[in-house]
């Protein structure tokens, strides 16, 4: 009679598997699902219009028009900054051209009064008199020096208001095309709005008609897998991976019954069978 443990037979006792290590369990798959052919096929209906919804959604998003607006605004900023430059400089020529004429009318006037006091003469010595001379005429340049600044303003303040009057004409010109580009943006929206509102109109129905737990399963998978959670099997070849069955998945998809929900062993989307499925 041998021993009753191991150890005795063989001078050792079994080896345990190391402290911390945990046995891994076995890979476990989703509740399998049954579900009528025709409500599977019906997957496929629903997979296209949910594909339509994220193409349309794509191609708002894709517009060729919200790059255009974008630069256009750009554009725009920019132009309206150096408007607002050139109004500003406008401005200030136009303060600086009233001091200046301000400083000239007062000379003017100065002179004019000396001037009466030099023709009268009343009064005065023959040296107050070319001192009153004198001041006259230091007026009378300074009257030039001053009526030069205000010409000198005047030219610069000419050329900001052209400055302005040209930066206004290519801000109105940009808000144009700025306007132009929304309304085509807006236009383009609509219709695929109103397209994206059929669509889902279409999709309600259809998913009213496949049953709760098959939906449930399709809207899960397809949140994980890109958006795709249904493909159609089309000889052999899963259209959701593009990839082929091999002849071991492929028994096994024959063998499994008409209302068994089968899944793709590589991509794990609902695989659909049809006539064409090249079983």
């Amino acid at each position: 009679m041998g021993p009753a443990h191991p150890r005795l037979a063989y001078g050792h006792r079994p080896l345990d598997r190391p402290r911390g290590v945990v046995r891994p369990q076995p890979l476990t798959r989703s509740p399998q699902i049954n579900a009528a052919p025709a409500d599977q096929i019906r997957l496929l209906d629903l997979q296209a219009l949910d594909v339509r919804l994220t193409q349309l959604a794509h191609k708002r998003k894709s517009l060729p028009e919200h790059a255009e607006i974008v630069t256009l605004e750009g554009d725009l900023t920019q132009h309206r900054d150096l408007l607002v430059a050139a109004q500003t400089e406008e401005s200030d020529c136009a303060r600086e051209q009233a001091k200046a004429e301000q400083d000239v009318d007062q000379v003017r006037q100065r002179a004019a009064r000396d001037q009466q006091r030099l023709d009268s003469g009343a009064g005065m010595s023959p040296k107050d008199l070319e001192n009153l001379q004198r001041e006259v005429a230091s007026l009378a340049k300074r009257q030039g020096d001053l009526e030069d600044v205000v010409l000198e303003v005047m030219e610069r303040r000419e050329t900001a208001q052209e400055r302005v009057k040209e930066l206004t004409s290519r801000v109105e010109s940009v808000q144009g095309k700025v306007n132009d580009a929304v309304a085509r943006r807006d236009a383009a929206t609509e219709v695929l709005d109103t397209e994206a509102a059929t669509v889902t109109k279409e999709r309600e129905i259809v998913a009213g008609s496949i049953p709760a737990d098959l939906l449930k399963l399709y809207d899960k998978l397809r949140a994980q897998s890109g958006g795709v959670g249904a493909a159609r099997l089309y000889q052999r070849r899963c259209e959701g991976c593009q990839l082929e069955l091999n002849i071991t998945e492929l028994n096994e998809v024959r063998s499994a019954a008409p209302d068994t929900v089968v899944r793709c062993e590589n991509c794990r989307r609902i695989l659909v069978r049809t006539p064409e499925s090249g079983l």
